[in-house]
């Protein structure tokens, strides 16, 4: 299967390659980035090259999804956005995103998992897409909200980051409710 190449009005999200190693390692070492992910921040640019080797594999397996997030404008790599849990046959996934704090607050995820929703319910035929985070990581649920997913409930000691474990909330969106 090719990897679905997205466009919107002000981005590309592309398939993430290894010639991208250097991006991936400056969003995810970042603390304040990777602060709500539920993973220690990289130390080393190896790693980076080993997650997006991770990407490939998954998405080879159709387990998962990852887009590099590319600006139009400015041909930036600013973040990620992708389906996790992928489960074609179930119907269901989950979404993540990341983005560079220079570039928050300016409507780019926003833009991203809308393009990303419509993918998984237009073209993979998906029925429900789950999103979990962080409590205090207001501005993500908030933003979930805003795009239409409903708040489930709360999952007790779901993520382990920082060698303890973190509650999470669970949220939702559903054809039907995406259709409306």
């Amino acid at each position: 299967m090719e990897f679905p190449i997205l466009d919107t009005e002000r981005l590309k999200l592309i398939e993430i390659k290894e010639d991208r190693a250097s991006d991936i390692y400056s969003i995810f070492s970042n603390k304040e980035v990777i602060k709500f992910y539920g993973m220690s921040p990289f130390t080393e640019e190896e790693q980076a090259v080993n997650l997006i080797k991770t990407f490939s594999t998954n998405f080879q397996q159709r387990r998962s999804m990852r887009w590099g997030i590319v600006r139009k404008d400015t041909s930036q790599f600013v973040g990620t956005v992708g389906l996790n849990n992928l489960l074609i046959s179930n119907k269901r996934t989950e979404i993540g995103y990341e983005l560079s704090p220079e570039h928050w607050r300016k409507g780019i995820i926003s833009e991203a998992v809308e393009a990303v929703i419509q993918y998984c319910f237009e073209e993979l035929d998906i029925n429900r897409i789950g999103a979990v985070t962080f409590p205090e990581n207001e501005a993500s649920y908030k933003l979930l909200l805003k795009l239409g997913f409903q708040k489930e409930g709360l999952l007790r000691e779901y993520l382990y980051q920082d060698n303890q474990s973190h509650d999470a909330f669970v949220f939702s969106l559903i054809r039907p409710d995406w259709v409306k």
